[in-house]
């Protein structure tokens, strides 16, 4: 569990002001001292991350925030850092002092409840002013949850760590209790799942990406049996089967070569465009795609992408999607690029974005930015549809997953 990618945990986020003890409330649940403390404000100046297992909830991420009223020579940056993470939260920890409970408690409430995010308050240094039933009772009116404690009373931690577990446990989201499944769903037990890796210039040495490593171990909890190959070995392998496979999944850069050569009775899809049901939201992804077409001259595009990483000669967010787009539209189009976590404020400046298959992104930060597009008027989809779109396969390739959707 302590190797569970980042992306798949449960992202716990801890908010509130200036020394309420957010870093002295996450070193009690970890066990240890995972971030700074002092009394000094703004003493947190990033987000501080600790992954760790808390049984039975499962591996869980945590977020520790600056003060939301750090009012010091770069206090505005960590706060719009803290306000940013609340893009990749599923569960909000407010944590507040006994009878303190206004304006910037408030705020964090409301960004909350706008999209649509549990939160359990933590009320801290009860040692110190003890909670009355009145602001209890406030507290619960406003948050899904509430915890009493004095965070560095470390003969408490068990009942603390006991007390959070049972408000996490009132407030998971859907996706944590029943999981999404990769391919699970799309194919029968002894199944053959067949899928094509391409080893070139941006494989990583040795080993394979994300993405395929999570959809064979998809594969073989459902009892799936999978053969994995290289697009050139492809066509040979599938005179070797007895049967058809029940799926053939790609990388999308071969996409329009394995619809070529994959027979029609056989459903086949992509590695990005299954992410993209994993973590997104389909319909809205495919409607961005179908965009595409109506691209004019002049209009900017976002490439936005979930890793940072050094682009190659023929880099597929920086070379190859801006080139099947200015193909397929025949116009001459402006592209900008994102990475990791930098996503930009003025999106509203551009008529599209294409996003990463975001395996390195929660579900909850991937909704988050199709939240702002929508908002922002602005067409978004991911590099599987939009480079199936480009090619010519859309219908095809989202064919298997649409009765899932």
């Amino acid at each position: 569990m302590q190797k569970t990618p980042k992306a798949l945990r449960l992202h716990i986020a801890l908010f509130g002001r200036t020394n309420v003890g957010k870093s002295t409330f996450l070193n009690i649940i970890a066990g240890q001292d995972v971030a700074i403390t002092s009394p000094v404000p703004g003493t947190t100046t990033d987000v501080v991350e600790k992954s760790m297992e808390l049984l039975p909830i499962g591996p869980v991420l945590f977020l520790d925030t600056g003060g939301l009223d750090d009012d010091s020579v770069l206090g505005s940056e960590r706060v719009a850092r803290a306000k940013k993470t609340m893009d990749r939260a599923d569960v909000v920890l407010l944590v507040c002092e006994s009878g303190c409970f206004g304006e910037y408690e408030q705020k964090i409430l409301s960004s909350a409840k706008l999209k649509k995010l549990p939160v359990i308050t933590i009320v801290n240094k009860i040692d110190l002013i003890p909670v009355t039933a009145d602001f209890r009772k406030k507290l619960l009116a406003e948050s899904t949850g509430v915890l009493e404690c004095n965070a560095q009373n470390k003969n408490d931690r068990e009942r603390i760590v006991d007390e959070l577990k049972d408000c996490l446990k009132l407030v998971l989201p859907d996706e944590f209790q029943k999981p999404l499944r990769l391919v699970g769903d799309l194919v029968p037990a002894k199944g053959i799942i067949v899928l094509i890796i391409p080893i070139d210039i941006e494989a990583p040495k040795g080993r394979l990406i994300l993405p395929q490593v999570q959809t064979i171990r998809s594969a073989l909890d459902n009892d799936v049996m999978v053969v994995v190959v290289k697009e050139n070995e492809y066509a040979y392998m599938l005179t070797q089967l007895k049967s058809p496979p029940s799926l053939v999944v790609c990388d999308s850069q071969v996409v329009d070569r394995m619809v070529a050569e994959t027979p029609e009775s056989v459903p086949c899809t992509t590695f990005s465009i299954l992410f993209a049901r994993l973590k997104s939201d389909m319909p809205i992804l495919i409607k961005g795609a179908a965009a595409i077409k109506q691209l004019r001259s002049g209009d900017r595009v976002l490439i936005a992408e979930s890793c940072s990483h050094h682009a190659m000669e023929d880099d597929i967010g920086r070379v190859k999607i801006p080139r099947w787009l200015r193909e397929y539209t025949n116009a001459e189009l402006e592209f900008d690029s994102c990475a990791g976590r930098d996503f930009p404020e003025n999106i509203e400046d551009y008529k599209l974005i294409v996003q990463c298959g975001g395996c390195m992104n929660n579900r909850a930060e991937m909704l988050s930015r199709l939240q702002r597009a929508d908002k922002a008027g602005v067409a978004i989809t991911n590099y599987g549809l939009c480079i199936s779109q480009t090619q010519g396969v859309l219908e095809r390739v989202i064919a298997p997953l649409m009765p899932n959707i």
